[in-house]
């Protein structure tokens, strides 16, 4: 949930994609980037996942919610970040909604899981950077939905977990091929293998997450890490996790020419210059993603 610090600077009313009635599964608000420069009009999407009754497990219309702001969100051009959270006590997300998968067929259980994969992939994929504000339980679809993040912070006493395999199936929205990228291929089997749940301490110290901070503060600290990303130019973001990103799936070699073609896109814009100006005058960059 927002912290007590960040929660204040929210503009209300939160601004929501879907229909007030039911309340959305999903709800989006803003904080802003530059809370000391008030004229700035950068800011920082903050998506939070509200579903008490089944806490926060991913269902048709949550993931819907879900894929539609992270279709909408990179076309705003002042949205410099995403902040990923929960607003249901002791629960991040507790992956699939089993209830509802039980009514369906095989061919749409099939479907469903595509959808999922494929949004998970697009948040991802976002041109912005996104970062996982974890409390309480992160499990299944839970865990690859904060994998599928660039950061992820925990409170400490945050659980991760991939129990697939201990419903006979694996995981399926990414967990397979993301968890071994971000905290190796042995750790990542023993993980899925045992379906052992793994505490926040454990998760750092593997490198699961960057920070394990004080129960109930990694919103806080999501939106401190974010505000700091959205002070440097956007372009430069983009590039960097294109960068990061599509060099970590090929050799070096390969790597190395992803970079170059990333750098390439940052010579001619407006923000480099101006970012050199800035420099020369000794004063903070005032950049607007050209």
């Amino acid at each position: 949930m927002l912290s007590s610090l960040a929660r204040p600077l929210l503009r209300p009313p939160p601004l929501r994609f879907f229909s007030a009635s039911p309340p959305p599964d999903l709800l989006v608000s803003y904080l802003p980037a530059s809370p000391d420069a008030p004229s700035d009009p950068s800011k920082i999407a903050v998506l939070t996942m509200s579903r008490p009754s089944a806490r926060n497990a991913l269902g048709r219309r949550m993931l819907s919610e879900l894929a539609a702001a992270v279709e909408a969100l990179p076309a705003d051009p002042e949205v410099r970040a995403v902040v990923l959270e929960s607003a249901v006590e002791q629960v991040y997300c507790a992956g699939a909604d089993l209830k509802e998968r039980r009514g369906m067929s095989q061919a749409e259980a099939g479907r469903f899981v595509g959808k999922l994969r494929g949004t998970f992939t697009a948040l991802a994929d976002m041109p912005l950077p996104v970062i996982a504000a974890v409390e309480g339980a992160a499990l299944g679809g839970g865990l690859e939905i904060a994998l599928a993040a660039d950061v992820r912070v925990c409170g400490d006493k945050a659980v991760f977990g991939a129990p697939e395999t201990a419903l006979a199936i694996i995981p399926g929205a990414g967990g397979t091929q993301r968890l071994p990228r971000v905290i190796g291929e042995s750790r990542a089997k023993e993980m899925i293998f045992t379906a052992r749940r793994v505490g926040a301490a454990e998760a750092g110290a593997m490198g699961l997450v960057n920070y394990v901070v004080a129960e109930g503060g990694a919103t806080g600290k999501a939106v401190e890490l974010a505000r700091m990303m959205a002070r440097n130019g956007p372009v430069g973001i983009r590039c960097a996790k294109v960068a990061v990103g599509t060099g970590m799936r090929v050799d070096l070699a390969s790597g190395m020419e992803v970079e170059r073609a990333c750098y390439a896109q940052t010579i001619p814009t407006k923000d480099r210059m101006e970012g050199l100006n800035a420099f020369r005058e000794k004063r903070r960059p005032v950049y607007t993603g050209e």
